[in-house]
């Protein structure tokens, strides 16, 4: 594939600092555009400062800005986006669905009308297995082609955005003009880049690997384990892990398969499922100590399971997962030791 300039949203948190070093380091050249509201500037100086020279630069600007965020593709001649901005609290979504809806859709739209604005017809779409909502047990894994029944505004929102991409697509076609984009649903994220340089920091924290090495480090009492009741084999949800490292590399190999004019859609998960418990036996293992961690009711929008089935973007792309989850522990550990305010 020939260097891009790929406009990173999103690009000073966790995922999207991650994709936009991957891409530097394969070639391309990397805005990030951020407004802050939840990335760490930290985050972004860390990319700006790992990556080839004058490879990556950081714009504090919101997707939201249409008129901003065309000026930056414009002057920088960017070729290509990867959309990572968003709220991604399923908990809070259900609490604040507006904000949800605001923020997720409608900037994402204010993008879109940037892209068309600028001239940039090319799209990689950070979407969400959520989008599935609860599928039946004879769904898991879950395949592409299973019905998107989303549960939670976070999901629905997301699914939105996806419908408004295809939809792009059909108006791109009519008026003969090329448009393509890529979609990638991906389950449970954890993990670091191998080499220490960026790490996971959400405030407040809501991911689970993060929340058991916080409680191993006493930086929290114990961890809420939410919910024991569940139709699965121990109780509690059961999810799919993918390796931030992992998850990044299928962004960019996307990204070099997109067609003129097209669409792209793939899960991006390992196909195995770990439950809660098990998750907290494996940070135990990594750790050599118990989790601390107490029992409380289920959260509201949570599904049960959650599982990919990634034959089809390992067929596509020669993708497939290489992290195993103590390793992917391992790395979010140490980061986590070395960085005990995270960003600071």
């Amino acid at each position: 594939m020939q260097p891009q300039h790929v406009l990173v949203t999103g690009g000073a948190g966790f995922i999207g600092s991650h994709a936009a070093l991957a891409l530097a380091e394969a070639g391309h050249r990397v805005t990030m555009v951020d407004d802050l509201s939840r990335g760490h500037r930290g985050a972004a100086d860390a990319v700006v400062a790992a990556a080839p020279k004058g490879a990556a630069r950081f714009e504090h600007a919101s997707i939201a800005d249409r008129e901003r965020l065309a000026t930056v593709m414009r002057t920088g001649e960017v070729t290509a986006v990867m959309h990572f901005a968003a709220f991604t609290y399923v908990g809070e979504s259900v609490e604040r669905p507006l904000e949800y809806w605001s923020n997720n859709l409608c900037g994402s739209l204010a993008l879109l009308q940037a892209m068309g604005d600028a001239g940039v017809r090319r799209i990689v779409f950070s979407s969400t297995a959520a989008t599935y909502g609860e599928p039946p047990a004879d769904r898991i894994p879950i395949r592409e082609d299973c019905p998107q029944r989303p549960i939670n505004p976070y999901g629905a929102s997301k699914l939105a955005f996806e419908h408004v991409l295809a939809d792009r697509l059909i108006a791109a076609r009519a008026a003969g003009a090329p448009f393509s984009y890529a979609a990638l649903r991906y389950f449970n994220v954890s993990g670091c880049d191998p080499k220490g340089r960026l790490g996971e920091d959400h405030r407040p924290e809501t991911h689970l690997i993060p929340l058991c090495i916080q409680a191993l480090r006493g930086r929290r009492a114990a961890l809420t384990v939410y919910g024991d009741d569940y139709p699965t084999r121990d109780g509690t949800c059961i999810r799919d892990y993918v390796d931030v490292d992992d998850l990044v590399d299928a962004h960019v190999r996307a990204l070099a398969a997109l067609p003129e004019s097209g669409a792209l859609h793939f899960n991006v998960g390992t196909g195995t499922g770990f439950s809660v418990r098990e998750v907290l036996d494996a940070c135990a293992r990594v750790a050599g100590k118990p989790v601390p961690h107490i029992m409380g009711p289920r959260r509201p929008g949570d599904p049960s399971s959650l599982v990919a089935d990634g034959s089809a973007i390992r067929a596509a792309l020669g993708w497939s997962a290489r992290t195993g989850i103590e390793e992917s522990i391992d790395r979010a550990l140490r980061w986590m030791s070395d960085h005990p305010k995270g960003w600071g």
